[in-house]
């Protein structure tokens, strides 16, 4: 078996990603309606990865360069029945659940707008997703500074009151 690491960074700012595993072909349109019922002023970029038939990269969305970008990370990660939605306008806690809900969808690797990396493994017979290593790793722990940081912020985005 040998492993690698597929980098991930947003592809440009206010974009974020969702990494998850599904099972099925009609994976890359279940994932563009949940998008589009859910927030419907989103923008968005689906790939999936296929991994038997034809074992093509299919792909959805609502903006060409998203799309774009989804299907040329799907590429390079290339491991079965994987997914990724680019989205901007949007942030993952927006349609998480929804997608959660889709029958097909096996696992969420990460819901992010950091920076990430794949740990891929790849076999004789195909590639798989190992982990996902999600931004950086801490630098301490909360204090009183950040605790009325993040309290003040998630109340100016509106997540809470």
């Amino acid at each position: 078996m040998e492993t690698e690491i597929v980098q991930i960074e947003p592809p440009e700012e206010g974009v974020n990603m969702i990494l998850g595993q599904s099972h099925f072909i009609k994976t890359v349109e279940d994932l563009y309606e949940v998008m589009v019922g859910t927030v419907p002023e989103a923008k968005f970029g689906v790939a999936f990865c296929e991994s038997s038939g034809e074992r093509l990269i299919r792909v959805e969305g609502n903006d060409e360069k998203l799309e774009e970008k989804a299907a040329k990370k799907m590429l390079e990660i290339g491991a079965g029945h994987v997914f990724i939605i680019f989205m901007r306008n949007a942030y993952p806690i927006n349609v998480l659940p929804r997608i959660k809900d889709v029958q097909e969808v096996c696992r969420i690797f990460c819901a992010t707008g950091n920076p990430v990396q794949i740990v891929v493994a790849e076999t004789g017979q195909g590639r798989g997703v190992m982990g996902v290593i999600d931004g950086e790793k801490p630098k301490g722990i909360e204090g009183k500074k950040g605790i009325e940081w993040r309290k003040e912020f998630l109340r100016k985005i509106g997540y809470k009151k």
